[in-house]
């Protein structure tokens, strides 16, 4: 599951300290933690100190919503929605494959993951823009911050891949 919680390190970490307006140290440590169950309480989310879609799409990160099979919540409820399946907010088989046969036929990888990409080409949220999908990525080896969005959009590695743990 795409979520970011203590213990992690990476770019979506980064992001989210640089919307929490702490320091972006790309470490999610205890100061972190903190900023996020404060941002959390004082918006309404459930309080737990973990960074997932709905807290995302709440703070406006929609570079980091990354949707699949064990993703639970209201992004789920509004994908499964705009695929016309059972809307209960849990993503399990006949969403993944609901959402893999909306990818095949819209010429995206067909991955069964709601990311960036995916999103826009959904039309779900009008803030995914190919602004977003390019803030999705890591930026190519040698290309530098002149990378297009239509370049991006069109293949690098997420920003997820970035993601390092207490374990790794």
């Amino acid at each position: 599951m795409a979520i970011l919680k203590r213990g992690l390190s990476g770019e979506p970490v980064r992001h989210l300290q640089q919307r929490l307006g702490i320091e972006a140290d790309g470490i999610f440590g205890s100061d972190t933690e903190a900023a996020l169950k404060a941002y959390q309480k004082e918006h309404g989310l459930g309080v737990d100190g973990v960074a997932g879609p709905d807290t995302f799409a709440q703070m406006g990160l929609y570079e980091l919503i990354l949707l699949k099979r064990g993703s639970k919540g209201d992004q789920v409820k509004r994908l499964q929605q705009a695929l016309g399946t059972d809307a209960d907010g849990i993503f399990g088989g006949g969403t993944e494959e609901a959402l893999k046969e909306f990818q095949k036929q819209n010429g995206l990888a067909v991955d069964g993951i709601a990311g960036p990409a995916t999103l826009a080409r959904m039309d779900l949220f009008k803030e995914i823009t190919e602004e977003t999908v390019r803030m999705s990525k890591l930026p190519e080896k040698g290309s530098g911050s002149t990378q297009t969005a239509s370049a991006s959009a069109s293949g690098g590695k997420s920003i997820w891949e970035s993601i390092k743990g207490l374990f790794n």
